[in-house]
């Protein structure tokens, strides 16, 4: 299994703010090894341009700080799964803490299925009544 993170840093430590890095680390993770990583300056900041470089780059997943709602909802609509709330770490460290399942995750990051629920395409089967 294939899967790349995309995390915002300030220096080689994760930026608190998703709009205010300097930086996106891309961790590539294969087969629960980090096998990759790729340190891209970030674009100019406009309004969506984080979201869409992230996208671009490829990411399937993205690890935060706290980003604002704008931001959190272009990348889920580029199907990628959020994850905010984490400590202030080294991008290799967030990512190999996630794969161990160690990473403190913020309870903003668990409402993805009650966004799901909204659009009608949860994973919980369909009821016919």
């Amino acid at each position: 299994m294939k899967r790349r993170f995309a995390i915002p840093v300030n220096g080689n430590l994760l930026s608190e703010h998703f709009g205010g890095c300097e930086a996106f680390a891309f961790v590539d993770v294969e087969d629960g090894h980090i096998v990759h990583v790729q340190v891209l300056k970030a674009p100019d900041h406009a309004r969506g341009s984080y979201p869409a470089f992230v996208a671009a780059q490829g990411a399937t997943d993205l690890i935060a700080g706290s980003m604002g709602s704008h931001a959190i909802s272009m990348l889920k609509n580029a199907q990628i799964n959020v994850y905010l709330g984490v400590p202030v770490l080294t991008p290799e460290q967030l990512v190999r803490d996630f794969l161990d399942g160690k990473l403190e995750l913020s309870d903003n990051c668990c409402d993805h299925d009650h966004y799901d629920h909204h659009h009608g395409h949860g994973h919980h089967g369909h009821h016919h009544h």
